[in-house]
């Protein structure tokens, strides 16, 4: 009888610990849903992370008195950085060993080998790049053209003009005709033509043709009276280049496919014309430097002499 009756005792105080237990935990909640909000400083993910906080300052403090130590992170090893020409592809690199980057070849000798070193199966376009002595920041030396290549682009170029007069080589015409295709997005041409006259109604369509290098701009030859002019020297091979910011001029100049004479005579009509255009504020050197290049081929450097 006294076992029995000290186990009932031992069952009711475990059931009373058991009780107060729960009862503790139901308070807590309690405690929690009214000390919390739905937002700010009272809302449940705000305590978390004042908690998390404490914790983490708690740690700190802890490490800074050497009671506990620091978790030491595993090192990244770094990995060097290729050079350029072992990220350039295979057939780069092959016809890459072809130019000798310490010299300065001729313009006839730069012809033959951006020829010789074009890696593409399609028909390349031969590049010219100048470097100028120029501050683009300055509007004398913001250095704008246009010229009729002797030999051509190589290139098919659409043509539309903004005008109701139709003119021969025009591939569009008709000022109703592009607006409507303009309306709609449409951009069918490579060159816009317009005449000074109808300028004004191409004003909202600007944010459209602006940053696809189409609008049309006295300074490039587009804006005119002469439409059929126009036509016929875009048709012919007219190129325009202007000075990027770093005082660079980048102007294609054919085709590989051209043969050698006849990239000669575009590239030299294009250094004469960027010649002829020196700013009268320059007056020691002009052409700091000269490169050739393919499409996706490698650089070679022209003497500065040549031009």
């Amino acid at each position: 009888m006294a076992e029995e009756a000290k186990k009932q005792v031992e069952e009711k105080e475990v059931e009373a610990v058991q009780a107060e237990a729960v009862e503790a935990e139901e308070t807590k909640e309690e405690k929690t849903e009214k000390a919390t909000a739905k937002a700010g400083k009272r809302s449940a993910k705000a305590l978390r992370e004042a908690e998390e906080k404490a914790a983490k300052e708690e740690r700190k403090a802890k490490i800074a008195a050497g009671e506990v130590e620091a978790e030491s992170k595993p090192k990244q090893v770094a990995k060097p950085t290729r050079p350029r020409i072992e990220r350039q592809g295979k057939k780069f690199r092959e016809v890459a060993k072809l130019v000798d980057k310490t010299k300065q070849y001729t313009l006839a000798e730069a012809i033959e080998l951006a020829i010789k070193t074009s890696p593409v199966k399609f028909d390349a376009t031969v590049e010219l790049h100048v470097n100028l002595n120029v501050d683009p920041r300055h509007a004398d030396q913001n250095i704008r053209d246009n010229l009729v290549l002797p030999a051509g682009t190589g290139k098919t170029v659409r043509v539309a003009v903004f005008d109701d007069e139709k003119v021969e080589g025009a591939d569009i015409a008709g000022v109703d005709t592009i607006i409507k295709a303009l309306d709609k997005g449409e951009v069918n041409f490579d060159i816009l033509i317009a005449t000074p006259a109808q300028m004004p109604k191409l004003g909202k369509y600007a944010r459209l043709l602006g940053p696809r290098g189409l609008m049309p701009n006295p300074k490039s030859g587009t804006v005119t009276t002469d439409v059929a002019k126009a036509v016929k020297e875009v048709k012919a091979g007219r190129v325009e280049y202007r000075v990027d910011s770093t005082g660079i001029v980048h102007v294609p100049c054919g085709k590989v496919s051209f043969g050698s004479q006849k990239l000669e005579d575009n590239i030299r009509a294009v250094l004469q014309n960027v010649k002829s255009n020196k700013p009268a504020s320059i007056k020691g050197t002009y052409i700091k430097a000269i490169h050739l290049a393919t499409t996706m081929g490698p650089s070679i450097t022209v003497a500065t002499s040549e031009v």
